[in-house]
């Protein structure tokens, strides 16, 4: 059996390097809130929140895995990414013990994602305020 993986296991990219993979063959997988997800979002995103807001706080989804092997394989290319880059490297962990071989962490999140200039759908300042939900 496989060691178990660790955060400094993770493969990590900056905004450009996974706006690059996506171009060729990578899917991008948006671990955010889909309250967050819903505001904005790289195109072609699929959405499976790692961890839901609720009167408690933040939650980790118990469904997160299990939703993830019924939508990918695990020999998808994935690029993961949330809102600014810590759920989506605990995601990254999860992926990577669960199977899956080609996960790669975005740097930054979607806020880099949005202060790189690589959402054009909406002004940057709108997006600044989307990318930074908050209850």
């Amino acid at each position: 059996m496989a060691a178990t993986k660790r955060p400094e296991d993770v493969a990590s990219v900056d905004v450009y390097t996974a706006k690059g993979l996506l171009s060729v063959d990578h899917r991008y997988l948006d671990v955010r809130t889909v309250e967050e997800f819903n505001k904005s979002h790289v195109e072609n995103a699929l959405n499976i929140p790692y961890m839901f807001i609720t009167e408690e706080g933040r939650v980790k989804n118990h469904e997160f895995l299990t939703k993830i092997s019924s939508i990918l394989k695990k020999q998808d290319h994935l690029v993961v990414g949330c809102n600014s880059g810590g759920r989506s490297l605990k995601a990254c962990v999860d992926i990577l013990n669960e199977g899956f071989q080609h996960v790669t962490n975005m740097e930054g999140g979607y806020s880099a994602w949005v202060d790189s200039g690589l959402a054009h759908d909406k002004p940057t300042e709108d997006l600044k305020v989307a990318c930074k939900f908050r209850p």
